[in-house]
């Protein structure tokens, strides 16, 4: 192993460029020539690659988003693209891949080791939808980032006694809505993973205002449904004014918690350890604490399993 190579994939997440400094300074701490691919897999197979020295990565822990660009790449997807891929990092002389990114960035990954290069995935996905580890790069910035924006809302919604609807991301993962919830003291959090009995939402509204309740903070998953849409029910059944949030992108950008810069730094440590002992085909996680390293597929294949305690949680102390 002599040469090896970074690269973001997919949606951004913040924390990717601590990922991204932490495999440069460590590759080049080990004696290996890193290089970096610009825009995910559409960068690779267009040779977008440059050769990354300490100073590359200089003043970039603190900043969201990723320096290298990300991009989708359908190219990519069909195997005259992945042969080509091949090709230029053989051409660029690179022996072993880091790849930043969620499932579809790992599903790259292991289709490029079956093609004899090397690959190691970091999880970064502000959804934390990857079962195989405990949290991902980006989802604690991301739900941070929730937090500060309902705090505002709850400021407002208290002054006109309204009813907020505030859409998160989380199209099948509703892990965003729920620790944002429980930590910003959300009346009912709406997540994929739980039928919602929007008869119960509208009767708990009524039961809060009975109760001298100035406002109602309902947190939505963006995988359950519009929230335009529910709040125009909601405010038709109770006849509470209720608005719609929709906080979109914002949730991707701004500079990533201590939690997730560590957390980058170790997974990146590790992807290069993993590269000069050979290993190909693996994703690192965390899990109790602990960095780890698994197969891809044997990762990807992991069933998720739902925090029904802190749902519970949730539901009490909301009450």
């Amino acid at each position: 192993m002599k040469t090896i190579a970074v690269l973001t994939s997919g949606g951004d997440a913040p924390g990717m460029n601590a990922a991204i400094r932490s495999v440069v300074r460590v590759g080049l701490d080990k004696g290996l020539k890193v290089m970096g691919v610009q825009r995910g897999y559409s960068g690779l197979i267009n040779g977008e690659i440059f050769e990354m020295e300490r100073h590359s990565v200089a003043d970039i822990i603190q900043r969201g988003g990723t320096i290298l660009r990300t991009a989708r790449c359908e190219e990519f997807r069909t195997e005259a693209g992945r042969k080509k891929a091949q090709n230029i990092l053989k051409a660029f002389g690179i022996d072993g891949l880091v790849v930043i990114g969620g499932d579809g960035s790992f599903q790259g990954a292991r289709l490029l080791s079956k093609l004899g290069i090397s690959t190691i995935g970091l999880p970064g996905t502000i959804d934390n939808d990857l079962a195989y580890t405990d949290y991902t790069i980006g989802f604690d910035t991301a739900t941070n980032t929730v937090l500060d924006a309902i705090n505002k809302l709850r400021d407002t919604s208290s002054s006109h006694e309204r009813v907020s609807i505030v859409e998160v991301m989380g199209r099948n993962c509703g892990d965003l809505a729920l620790y944002a919830g429980v930590a910003g003291g959300a009346e009912s959090v709406i997540i994929p993973e739980k039928e919602f009995n929007e008869a119960e939402l509208c009767r708990k509204i009524l039961e809060g205002k009975l109760r001298g309740k100035l406002h109602n903070l309902v947190i939505l998953a963006e995988g359950v449904g519009g929230a335009e849409k529910l709040a125009k029910r909601v405010q038709e059944v109770t006849g509470i004014e209720t608005r719609a949030t929709v906080l979109g992108h914002i949730q991707r950008g701004g500079s990533p918690t201590a939690f997730d810069r560590i957390l980058a730094s170790r997974m990146g440590n590790r992807a290069v350890e993993l590269l000069i002992e050979g290993k190909s085909s693996r994703v690192v996680g965390v899990r109790n604490g602990k960095v780890y390293d698994d197969d891809i597929e044997e990762a990807l294949s992991v069933k998720r399993k739902f925090d029904d305690e802190l749902y519970n949680i949730a539901n009490i102390v909301s009450y």
